[in-house]
């Protein structure tokens, strides 16, 4: 065997090495690519020069690693990532060769064609001596996809500094440098400022889907002879209100597939020890759509130890549901309606994130709105509002809760 046979063996072994049936090996496959390779890549595809924008493990019986790629004209297709060839020598180059290896493929021997040149942008396309507005849809490590807040057009954004840049909000950034690479538009430079204005985004409101009517005195409120708490009796008094299911978003999943997704696999990557990759699911989803409730979300969760940059991602989530909701908003939102948790849950770890940085008064109005969206208080709001009007700290919230 040559030493490059031997690497691509020893590779191989080492993805899959705690994996034990092709299913899962072919996961371990996908989770390394993901973890050693950079998106979007300049690939190419029987000899055409493409942008590799996402690969996804697909097909239940017999599943394979497809590349979403696409052509500089901005047309996409799908194609298996054995027939996706990198740059010689480049850490994607190794990962696919390896996953050819154990396809019982041969390697691609012969020298990817070389990669395209940089192409300079038109200088009028943007002024570089003028602040520049973005629109993040979602970050990496060192660069972020955005599009420009006065044009529309799309970016990839290359800065120093982007971990607490956060998708939805827009950012402006002091521009060094311009590009054009494999049909993408590329841009370095130095984030000087960021701001939330959902408004000013354009996307398209949630939909609010009529669910009959709530009545609370066909609610159940515990025991028939036990007294109601002050906020259940207000809800009692104010008599029946409109009930309401928000549309979900949730670009990559397949309904049929109740058991899986892109949600549940950045959780699962979570659990396992991999936030980064995790966070590349979400990110992903965010770059499809901004209105993945879920996905803003489920970033704070993963950055909950920040309470700054956790608490901008829930806000982003529920600052585009209140597109739909309008600041009038009365009706209920149901727990038991499913399209209502993700916006409970950012509403919720927005509240977590206000009490963590002391700010009782705010918080205290998240919980006291979310038992008002959903009397069942599924999330234990009412618990919570206990400590915050005893103007208990987080962490004596935590103590508490240990004893």
């Amino acid at each position: 065997m040559s030493d490059l046979g031997q690497d691509l063996a020893e590779l191989v072994s080492s993805i899959i090495v705690d994996a034990y049936d092709d299913h899962e090996q072919i996961s371990a496959f996908h989770i390394a690519f993901m973890d050693e390779v950079e998106l979007p890549a300049n690939v190419f595809v029987i000899g055409e020069p493409v942008s590799l924008v996402s690969v996804e493990l697909q097909g239940a019986n017999q599943p394979t690693l497809n590349g979403r790629c696409r052509r500089p004209d901005g047309r996409e297709y799908d194609v298996e990532l054995t027939a996706v060839v990198f740059p010689d020598s480049s850490t994607g180059r190794k990962v696919v060769d390896a996953y050819r290896l154990w396809r019982g493929l041969e390697p691609i021997e012969a020298d990817a064609p070389p990669a395209a040149k940089h192409q300079k942008v038109d200088a009028s396309q943007l002024d570089l001596q003028l602040p520049i507005e973005l629109v993040v849809l979602g970050v990496r490590q060192k660069a972020a996809r955005c599009r420009v807040l006065a044009s529309g057009h799309a970016l990839i954004l290359r800065a120093g500094s982007l971990w607490n840049v956060v998708p939805g909000k827009i950012i402006t950034v002091k521009g060094h440098k311009q590009w054009r690479q494999a049909g993408h538009h590329y841009l370095s430079g130095e984030v000087t400022t960021s701001r939330l204005d959902i408004a000013a985004l354009g996307i398209e409101p949630l939909r609010l889907n009529p669910m009959g009517t709530w009545d609370p005195s066909d609610h159940d409120w515990g025991e028939e002879d036990d007294p109601l708490e002050d906020w259940a009796q207000a809800l009692v008094e104010g008599g029946p209100r409109p009930c309401f299911e928000l549309e979900v978003i949730t670009p990559g999943d397949d309904p049929r597939k109740w058991d899986d997704g892109p949600i549940l696999r950045a959780i699962a990557l979570r659990d396992s020890g991999d936030h980064q990759a995790g966070r590349r699911v979400l990110m992903d989803m965010l770059i499809e759509d901004l209105r993945c409730l879920d996905a803003h979300t489920h970033l704070g969760n993963f950055e909950f130890d920040n309470p700054q940059v956790a608490l901008g991602h829930y806000e982003v989530g529920l600052r585009i549901a209140e597109l739909t909701l309008g600041p009038g908003f009365d009706g209920v939102l149901l727990w038991g309606h499913l399209d209502n948790r993700p916006f409970h849950r950012c509403l919720h770890g927005y509240g977590l994130c206000l009490w963590r940085q002391q700010r009782f008064d705010d918080a205290i109005d998240v919980y006291e709105r979310m038992l008002r969206l959903n009397p069942s208080d599924n999330l234990g709001a009412r618990f919570l509002l206990l400590d915050l009007r005893a103007g208990r700290s987080w962490e004596e919230h935590i103590d508490r809760g240990r004893q």
